[in-house]
């Protein structure tokens, strides 16, 4: 769902008491062409989209909306919830709510978050009532408490001649069946508060986006850490292995371990560090672009931990969890600047067109660190290519992802079907593409490729996964992936939605869910082959 940019640009116009034929003249197009940028029937982008904001006097993050971008995709999962689905939306209505209301937009859209928030809570209370013996334990001592005060009340109003010594005693059973009953209540909503402190809604994941998104995953305090520890690595020796660890060494006592079983019982993977013993483990099979990244990111976390620290005391993280998964990822990103420096990696992606595995090979790394970085060039004024990420394993299953203005990346589940990220596990080691198109005309180039964790042993599985990234087609020609394809040539795009359940192409051979409906119509799947108001054996 692309955001309003030109609602945007013509109301700007308008403010500033510039008439569309003048504005069209000074950015050199017809005001034809202005007029139907204005009313959000072209796209605009690159040296236009930055002509635009000069003229206009307007930050040129502001002219595109990145907030309201992220903003119609919120709403477009609103409205695509079951208890909404059939309500008759307009084709534009998102776009129109955001242009001319964006505060009312906003607060149905938190409202949609916090009703999520609230039915996974009833979910999670739900399954452990089912599944928890205590919890129906408790439950059960409850239902027999308040059959034994019934009854016991039920004697005393029904029985009006019950001596004095009987009534006093039927009075203590009640009195004392109602402190066990308290109590037994007491312990219930213990379990529930417990549960739900350890079982929230998905939020600290949501937080996590909120975070990147508000940062544009660009976080200027990491990438300065980074430069200064480059610096660092680069005065005892050539940037490497053996570098870092000669660095961990001397500087905080570590020591490398590669190969043999994981030291300490732990989450199984290729490496881990034992910060008690001072010790960094790495499977024997872990490549040496692994091993290079996790010292980098190890080193990084040590020198610099108040980079970290800064970078996300102003983040709104709500849970344990949600600061955890934060200082992983600031963690990461520190790694991936020391690995991968802003301006030469920027300088050698542009060099060469952004070829994957030419920077594979100039930085030793693998192709999901040089895509992670990719996403993260968004330095003001020294922008690369704007791209969005998304990580599945072969089940299909979203394991990460980093949004990209107005594309919608669904945050979990299954993505659209036809996506290069599924196709590519049919080609391992192959990289796809796609020029793709969405409903609403918007355009972009998907590149993905399969990544695999190398087995230790034959008795081993490998952990096979897909990366894919992706950028609007006004970007393509930029790239080396872009060669050989008429990107103005629309007939070759592959038709795509968000996710089955997002998408309105009602006409796809690959849908798996029933297509959105309009309230009143019938949807096209599933539908029984006899009609149901034909009954089988009726006669004729």
């Amino acid at each position: 769902m692309r955001a309003p940019i030109g609602f945007r640009i013509s109301s700007r116009r308008k403010l500033l008491n510039i008439s569309q034929a003048a504005l069209a003249r000074s950015l050199g197009i017809s005001p034809s062409y202005l007029n139907l940028i204005e009313n959000n029937k072209r796209d605009i982008g690159g040296a236009l989209l930055n002509r635009v904001a000069s003229q206009l006097g307007i930050d040129i993050d502001e002219l595109a909306g990145r907030t309201e971008q992220k903003l119609l995709q919120e709403l477009e999962e609103a409205q695509a919830d079951p208890l909404l689905e059939s309500l008759p939306f307009r084709h534009n209505e998102r776009r129109e709510l955001v242009a001319q209301y964006p505060a009312s937009a906003a607060a149905l859209a938190r409202l949609h978050r916090a009703y999520t928030a609230a039915q996974s809570n009833a979910d999670t209370y739900a399954d452990r009532l089912r599944s928890d013996p205590l919890l129906g334990e408790l439950l059960h001592q409850i239902l027999s408490g308040v059959t034994a005060i019934r009854s016991g009340a039920e004697i005393l109003q029904d029985v009006p001649d019950l001596a004095e010594a009987e009534r006093q005693q039927f009075l203590a059973a009640v009195r004392r069946e109602a402190r066990a009953l308290s109590e037994v209540a007491r312990n219930l909503i213990g379990q529930f508060e417990t549960v739900s402190q350890s079982r929230r809604s998905g939020s600290p994941a949501r937080e996590i986006d909120d975070l990147i998104i508000e940062q544009h995953n660009h976080f200027p305090q990491l990438e300065q850490a980074a430069e200064q520890l480059r610096l660092e690595i680069e005065q005892a020796g050539p940037f490497g292995i053996a570098t870092l660890a000669s660095l961990l060494a001397s500087r905080f006592g570590i020591n490398i371990l590669v190969g043999g079983p994981l030291p300490e019982p732990g989450f199984p993977g290729q490496y881990s560090f034992n910060a008690a013993g001072r010790l960094m483990w790495f499977a024997g099979a872990s490549t040496q672009a692994t091993r290079q990244f996790q010292l980098a990111r190890l080193y990084g976390e040590l020198a610099a931990p108040d980079a970290i620290a800064r970078t996300l005391a102003s983040a709104v993280l709500s849970t344990p969890t949600a600061r955890r998964l934060a200082a992983r990822a600031a963690g990461s990103y520190l790694a991936g600047a020391i690995v991968f420096p802003y301006t030469s990696f920027l300088q050698a992606a542009e060099s060469c067109r952004y070829d994957f595995d030419q920077l594979r090979q100039g930085f030793h790394a693998s192709y999901e660190q040089v895509a992670h970085r990719l996403v993260t060039l968004r330095r003001p004024g020294q922008e690369g290519i704007p791209f969005g990420f998304l990580r599945s394993d072969p089940a299909g299953r979203l394991t990460k992802h980093f949004p990209l203005p107005g594309l919608l990346l669904p945050n979990s589940g299954h993505a659209c079907p036809l996506w290069a990220i599924y196709s590519a596990f049919r080609a391992p080691d192959a990289l796809q593409r796609q020029v793709v198109r969405f409903s609403d005309g918007s355009r972009y180039l998907f590149l993905a490729r399969t990544v695999q964790r190398r087995p230790a042993s034959f008795r081993d599985q490998p952990a096979l996964s897909s990366v894919m990234l992706a950028c609007d087609v006004l970007h393509a020609d930029r790239t080396i992936y872009g060669a050989g394809l008429d990107l103005s040539d629309t007939s070759a795009d592959i038709l795509v939605g968000p996710t089955c359940r997002l998408c309105i192409r009602r006409d796809c051979a690959s849908r798996q869910e029933e297509a959105l409906t309009p309230a009143g119509s019938v949807g096209l799947i599933p539908a029984p082959l006899v009609p149901a108001q034909f009954g089988l054996g009726d006669p004729a």
